[in-house]
């Protein structure tokens, strides 16, 4: 049987059920899934599922001051590969000082996490996410003498790139969630071979909970309804979409805004609606859990991502296959899932002016708009379909980690 080891930085999390869905996938075509996180992480507010994992995962933050001396001893006893580790951490221009320091700790933990892998035969080791715990596999890959992968979505990429150059040349293969990031990456990376690089689409189940025709319309006695879904970070940029609430009332729109999710920002979030005078139009709602998020798309006439930096948010792909009208910024990969004015509308990135017109186009118009909605759906289940999907994955990942696997790409997969 194949023995994985499978990370992520936070694992299990409510908001990455991909990495769920991706592990489960491999279980389901005979691999032994070895379950691994850098952080530790708390099981309060976990579903029973989430729970399941967090049982089995293995953590390495915090170490133990044993595991923390073993991890040291194993580095320091294997001098070639320590010095192919540190190279870059030393020689890399790109690096902040405290970026150094922390790499270091990384490949501390990445050292620890070989200890723990050694015994376990594990043949290939995959990270989701090119952050910290993509080095920490790197570091544990080499150690071991095993091959390594990784997953990159968004930010990861185009934000905190960190070591990226060293990872993408020492991986086995990266994959990638959109068309965008991968001709990014050939182009920011012009010596990593073309091959390596493949392109993952995440998905949704295609399940509409309601009838089609119940969808409220501008002849409705309620106010229009936004709604955006996703953790409170500065990267999701809600501090925009509150602005824009604040002109549409301004405007005389009448409105409801939802923001559903949980994170630091909440508290300068929630000063700033105070400060604007949007209590009664703005609604933080805090976390909602995954199987509930269907009652808050079903009233939702827009769904809004404001985000600086995004993949393609699982937020617009579950949606879209409940026929909701959506507006995001025209960034990175969202074009390919949201065609503007064909699957959902688009704005200018970062231009206040840009997301308020559409808003407002898009509350005169909604009622001749069902085409779109249908488009939509149809764009989600053709593209974006969860299951099928993530058979791809496995049969793309099985196919790359295999010694006979060569170049066999799934042909949803690999574009070169």
């Amino acid at each position: 049987m194949t023995t994985v080891a499978y990370i992520a930085n936070e694992f299990p999390s409510p908001v990455e059920p991909y990495v769920m869905d991706e592990i489960a996938e491999l279980r389901r075509c005979g691999v032994n899934v070895v379950c691994c996180s850098g952080k530790r992480v708390a099981p309060n507010g976990l579903s029973l599922a989430e729970r399941a994992y967090w049982k089995e995962t293995r953590y390495f933050q915090p170490l133990t001051d044993d595991a923390l001396m073993r991890a040291a001893g194993r580095l320091a006893s294997d001098r070639r590969n320590l010095w192919r580790i540190l190279r870059p951490l030393l020689l890399d221009g790109g690096g902040s000082p405290g970026l150094r320091i922390r790499a270091l700790g990384h490949t501390l933990m990445g050292s620890a996490m070989a200890e723990e892998l050694a015994p376990l035969n594990v043949q290939h080791i995959h990270a989701h996410h090119g952050y910290f715990a993509s080095w920490m596999a790197l570091v544990a890959s080499r150690l071991l003498g095993i091959g390594f992968s990784f997953t990159l979505h968004g930010s990861d990429l185009l934000h905190r790139a960190d070591l990226l150059t060293t990872k993408l040349e020492a991986c086995s293969f990266c994959a990638t969630i959109s068309d965008f990031n991968r001709n990014y990456i050939l182009r920011k990376y012009p010596t990593v071979p073309a091959t390596k690089i493949i392109v993952q689409r995440l998905g949704v189940d295609r399940v509409l909970s309601w009838p089609t025709d119940a969808s409220p319309n501008a002849t409705d006695h309620r106010p229009f309804c936004l709604l955006a879904v996703g953790r409170l970070h500065r990267v999701k940029d809600y501090d925009f979409l509150i602005r824009a609430c604040s002109a549409l009332r301004e405007q005389g729109l009448d409105f409801l805004c939802w923001i559903v999710g949980e994170g630091p920002e909440r508290s300068a979030l929630e000063r700033q609606v105070r400060k604007l005078g949007l209590r009664g139009h703005v609604h933080l709602s805090g976390h909602v859990p995954r199987a509930d998020l269907a009652a808050y798309y079903r009233y939702a006439d827009l769904v809004a991502i404001t985000s600086k930096s995004e993949g393609i948010p699982v937020v617009l792909m579950e949606a879209m296959s409940q026929q909701k009208l959506v507006l995001a910024p025209d960034i990175t990969g969202i074009p390919e899932l949201v065609e503007h004015q064909q699957t959902g509308f688009l704005y200018q990135r970062g231009s206040l002016p840009s997301f308020i017109n559409a808003v407002n186009w898009i509350y005169a118009n909604q009622s001749s708009l069902s085409g779109i909605r249908r488009a939509a759906a149809a764009k989600v289940a053709t593209s974006y379909n969860r299951p099928r999907n993530l058979l791809a994955f496995a049969e793309q990942f099985l196919s790359r980690i295999s010694p006979s696997g060569g170049e066999h790409a799934h042909s949803l997969l690999q574009q070169v």
